[in-house]
């Protein structure tokens, strides 16, 4: 794609989203655009890029949003939207024609319903509210009337789009995404429309069905969809090529980041996002990733940094209170961990990971109850979240109801099939269950660490020789690891345990030798140093007698 292109889309990406005031896009647009020029500079192509941005000010879209940008309804209208004061953007837009001002007009009422359930759902602390539904019911109504009676409307991406949101509002999604399709399909350059079909894409096979248009946004949106889709290694290889054009982009970073954590290279991950902080110490988008990362690696000083700075910058974002409660939480302060999460999702209700690491302080303080209630309403966010299908299995699994934990792991293994957690999960939950068999396949799949749990069980079904090839295979694959993964995946308690079992079976099958190799590793644990002392006496007796 050339790079000149790219930028006149960007610029009018900016500029018919800003003119409506969609502000992620425009910051999205923005900051792909600040890449892209530095890109641009440095291939010693500045004298070239000062025409162009002389062409794209004298554009026929340009005079349009200048036109519209002087209009004193408009500039009224847009001055209440900034301050938030929907109902009178509202109030001032109804009867206005141009299009610009009537897309205020139709959004300022979604946002005022949205606000208002959001109020509610913050008064009340929960995501169950019914208290919007008929301001949304009543703006989709006249929205639809428009869609099948108006050429004008239909005709309008922006219209579109707020139409699909409102669709969504009314779990209406197979209706939004042909909309928002639709929409794409007008206008390339609505990254909203983009977006927001990403989140709403069950499996790839959707893509070709709605038949979106071959755009070079396309490749962001697929990027979104493959992140939702768990499909990490596709978003990867994808965001990567995307650097060649957007050369140090910090979005394009965070969203590789991301993929990394879900990739489980945290180390990788996390030295991306101090990239992102050396270059832009005061961008605060996905920080609250990166203080989850700090505190999985127990990196105190550095998520102590982070939150501070945060808290310097701007203590009212949701990103900032999950960064703190992250930090209160790796000092075990759980209650405090909880307080703020709760700030966060008075900011924010439907912020999906506040959501669900607040099940996670529930399950610390041994609060089961309000546990269940976070990750439900994780869940109601987005029913793609495997992290709060995990903690609902976790959680009912302590309570020893094991029939409901297998649902909700057998739900989060479906949603990340490439994660052993999920699957050893399940298979643990099952052998409760007494479905050894079943137990037996999960075991095998999950691999790894699986396999020390399908061993433990061949052990206590009295399948010995079934177990010992299973703990060789296990000690096999952990000997594969580098140190770090063997720190971090694999117990020191499961190796010694797998090494006696192999001592004892080769002795007494009469293998002296493994026996003896098998002791004198089990004698370097601690939890089994005596054992393996006294084993290794033992086979010395028999080797002598032999002899």
């Amino acid at each position: 794609m050339d790079s000149e292109a790219m930028r006149k889309d960007l610029l009018e990406c900016y500029q018919r989203s800003s003119i409506r005031g969609l502000k992620q896009a425009t910051k999205w647009a923005a900051e792909l655009l600040l890449s892209l020029t530095k890109t641009i500079e440095s291939n010693g192509l500045g004298d070239d890029l000062s025409a162009d941005m002389s062409d794209i000010h004298n554009s026929h879209s340009s005079i349009e949003v200048i036109h519209v940008m002087t209009d004193p309804m408009y500039i009224m209208a847009k001055s209440c939207y900034d301050l938030n004061e929907f109902e009178r953007t509202t109030f001032l837009t109804k009867n206005s024609s141009v299009s610009e001002i009537r897309f205020l007009y139709f959004y300022s009422r979604y946002l005022s319903a949205e606000k208002k359930r959001l109020d509610r759902m913050s008064e009340t602390n929960c995501m169950a509210t019914d208290s919007a539904v008929k301001l949304f019911t009543d703006l989709k109504d006249e929205l639809q009337d428009l869609y099948f009676t108006n050429n004008d409307f239909n005709l309008d991406s922006y219209l579109l789009y707020v139409y699909a949101i409102v669709l969504l509002k009314l779990e209406l999604t197979w209706e939004a995404k042909e909309v928002l399709a639709k929409s794409v399909g007008l206008d390339p350059l609505n990254w909203c429309s983009w977006h927001q079909l990403s989140f709403i894409i069950d499996d790839k096979s959707q893509l070709e069905v709605l038949q979106l248009p071959n755009h070079w946004f396309k490749k962001f949106f697929l990027g979104d969809i493959y992140l939702e889709l768990q499909l990490n290694e596709e978003a990867l290889t994808l965001y990567t090529s995307l650097q060649q054009s957007f050369n140090s982009c910090n979005y394009l970073l965070s969203q590789i980041a991301i993929t990394k954590h879900n990739l489980r290279d945290v180390d990788g991950a996390i030295e991306l996002f101090k990239q992102i902080r050396q270059s832009d110490p005061t961008r605060l988008d996905t920080m609250d990733i990166y203080s989850n990362l700090l505190y999985v690696k127990e990196m105190r000083t550095e998520l102590s940094s982070l939150a501070h700075s945060a808290n310097d910058i701007d203590p009212f974002r949701v990103e900032t209170c999950c960064i703190i409660a992250n930090f209160y939480s790796l000092r075990g302060q759980h209650p405090k961990a909880v307080v703020y999460f709760q700030r966060a999702l008075q900011l924010n209700p439907r912020h999906l990971s506040a959501w669900t690491l607040m099940g996670h302080e529930y399950m610390e303080m041994k609060n089961t109850g309000a546990a269940i209630q976070a990750y439900r309403s994780a869940i109601k966010c987005n029913k793609r979240d495997y992290r709060a299908w995990y903690g609902l299995g976790q959680t009912y699994d302590i309570m020893k109801m094991h029939a409901y934990s297998l649902y909700y792991y057998s739900v989060a293994h479906c949603l990340r099939p490439n994660d052993s957690r999920m699957m050893i999960a399940t298979g643990e939950t099952l052998e409760k269950l007494e479905r050894n068999n079943d137990a037996i396949k999960c075991y095998w799949k999950a691999g790894g660490i699986g396999l020390f749990r399908l061993a433990s069980l061949y052990e206590r079904l009295k399948e010995d020789d079934r177990a010992a090839v299973a703990y060789t295979d296990f000690i096999s694959r952990v000997s594969n690891l580098d140190i770090n993964d063997k720190q971090n995946i694999i117990h020191s308690s499961d190796m010694a345990h797998s090494y006696r079992f192999l001592s004892n079976y080769h002795l007494n099958n009469g293998d002296l030798k493994l026996a003896q190799l098998a002791a004198h590793k089990c004698s370097q644990f601690a939890e089994t140093r005596d054992e393996g002392k006294s084993l290794l006496k033992e086979i010395q007796k028999k080797c002598s007698q032999i002899e």
